[in-house]
């Protein structure tokens, strides 16, 4: 892909519990050949620290995102082999940043994890920081927006945030792992939510076993 061609998506990672779900969800799209604009909301650094142990810096970022992609779910090192060549970082405090203005091409934006706070952010249209304002602007561009909101339980007004965001064109999407694909290990609970985040923007993979119409198929193989 062209630099002048380049249009990627951006995923936007708030602190909500779930690094993994990102990570799993960064490695499909890059497997898939797709460009990332990359944003990492302040409250996302203290969960990133707290999950993995990696302190995510601006000045070091693509160092340690390779480090973090590289992690499984169980947070052992050199699981995943990674590149990182076509993720370009914002910082989340840069409301100058290429995705803030509509006239940023982008494919669309992921919010994973998205916390409530970040949902509440979007569905109100505060713009508090690069993340909320780049979900706004796709709103508003009737661009691809996918949230993966991870919390539970859920309040009455986040049910409302989450409604006006379904109702405005987003797809929210419960960090809500399934069973019937034969999950053996926690990696395969988290690519299960990773693959239908990127399905959902229509970004091919191969994360999880489809469901077949077999029951017990998962069983046999």
């Amino acid at each position: 892909m062209t630099v002048g061609k380049r249009v990627p998506w951006v995923v936007g990672v708030s602190g909500a519990s779930g690094t993994p779900y990102a990570a799993a969800v960064l490695r499909g799209l890059l497997a898939a050949g797709e460009s990332v604009d990359l944003v990492v909301s302040r409250a996302s650094r203290l969960t990133l620290l707290d999950e993995t142990g990696i302190a995510f810096r601006d000045a070091h970022w693509r160092e340690d995102l390779r480090e973090w992609l590289a992690r499984g779910a169980d947070g052992k090192p050199g699981t995943f082999p990674v590149r990182v060549d076509d993720v370009r970082y914002w910082a989340a405090g840069d409301l100058a940043a290429g995705p803030s203005s509509g006239s940023y091409p982008v494919k669309g934006m992921l919010i994973v994890p998205a916390s409530t706070a970040a949902v509440a952010g979007v569905a109100l249209g505060l713009s508090k920081d690069l993340l909320q304002r780049v979900a706004s602007v796709t709103l508003k561009e009737r661009r691809p927006l996918v949230v993966a909101v991870r919390e539970t339980p859920l309040s009455g007004q986040t049910l409302k945030h989450l409604v006006a965001l379904d109702e405005a064109g987003a797809v929210v999407l419960p960090a809500s792992p399934a069973f019937y694909a034969g999950a053996t290990h926690i990696q395969d609970l988290v690519d299960f939510v990773a693959g239908r985040v990127l399905d959902a923007a229509g970004v091919p993979h191969g994360l999880y076993r489809r469901w077949r119409g077999e029951l017990g198929a998962s069983r046999n193989e």
